[in-house]
């Protein structure tokens, strides 16, 4: 899809329905991919000066499940609008007693633990349209934009949230919580926290040359990492919501503390110049 300015945006946000509450003048757009519909419109609009688009992930009224998310869409639909910054805010459980609901943690290291999501553009099979993609290896040692970390952390910090700088998020296959065995075995593997929808969001946007980072909100104490029922997601929910405001304000400062300039990180070189069969929006 290609448009006038009112359609274009340089950053892109991918979070829950409550997030673009924050933008100015927002159009709702419906954007076409060669990989079917993405999760919902893209709305765009104003954010600290900045052209951002918002993608809800789960579509509105979070209708779609984490497994069932049409990611490869969602990057997609975004690049096809301009943009080339993204940040992914989500909930998730804490794997460490240090990580307390309300925790931000921005991550620099993600475990995959998924089991049947398509999570590459490269994979050599012909698209719908008949466009047939080369096999693509990207590197994928550090999921997470150098420079997007930066921003989120001066963000966060500025706003007097002490955030947790770096750690590992595992990415469960979902929808369901994980076992306290699960969450045992996670725990012990130094892991921070552990999530439904932060793979293959990173190494799609990695295969986009997208910059990418995860903002991830503490909701819970995982199964395994205290005695009682476990998780629930009534808890998560309410603990979501107590915090959206806090950290819709920090989103909004990210936004206006990324580069603004020619990106100059790993993930603009993403591809090393290899010939992906498809041409990139």
């Amino acid at each position: 899809m290609s448009g006038g300015a009112g359609q274009r945006a340089d950053i892109g946000v991918i979070g829950g329905s409550g997030f673009y509450s924050f933008l100015d003048d927002v159009t709702e757009i419906t954007v076409d991919t060669p990989y079917g519909p993405p999760s919902d419109s893209l709305f765009l609009g104003e954010a600290g000066g900045r052209r951002v688009a918002f993608l809800p992930r789960h579509g509105r009224g979070h209708t779609l499940a984490p497994h069932l998310i049409n990611y490869r869409a969602n990057l997609w639909a975004l690049r096809s609008v301009g943009v080339r910054q993204v940040l992914g805010p989500c909930a998730v459980g804490g794997l460490q007693p240090a990580y307390g609901p309300g925790t931000l943690v921005i991550p620099d290291q993600l475990v995959d633990r998924t089991k049947g999501r398509v999570q590459s553009y490269y994979d050599g099979l012909p698209r719908p349209d008949g466009a047939e993609p080369n096999v693509v290896h990207v590197s994928f040692a550090d999921p997470y934009c150098p420079s997007g970390r930066e921003s989120a952390l001066a963000a966060a910090r500025a706003n007097g949230w002490d955030p947790v700088d770096g750690g590992t998020m595992c990415v469960v296959e979902g929808p369901r919580f994980s076992t306290r065995a699960e969450s045992r075995w996670h725990a012990a593997q130094g892991w921070s926290v552990v999530g439904m929808t932060g793979h293959p969001e990173a190494v799609l946007a990695r295969e986009l040359e997208l910059c990418y980072t995860s903002l991830a909100l503490v909701t819970d104490l995982d199964a395994g990492a205290e005695t009682g029922e476990g998780v629930s997601h009534t808890e998560v929910l309410e603990v979501f919501a107590r915090n959206i405001a806090r950290l819709r304000t920090v989103l909004f400062d990210v936004i206006t503390k990324l580069p603004e300039s020619e990106r100059d990180c790993l993930c603009t070189r993403s591809l090393g110049g290899q010939p992906t069969g498809i041409p990139l929006p």
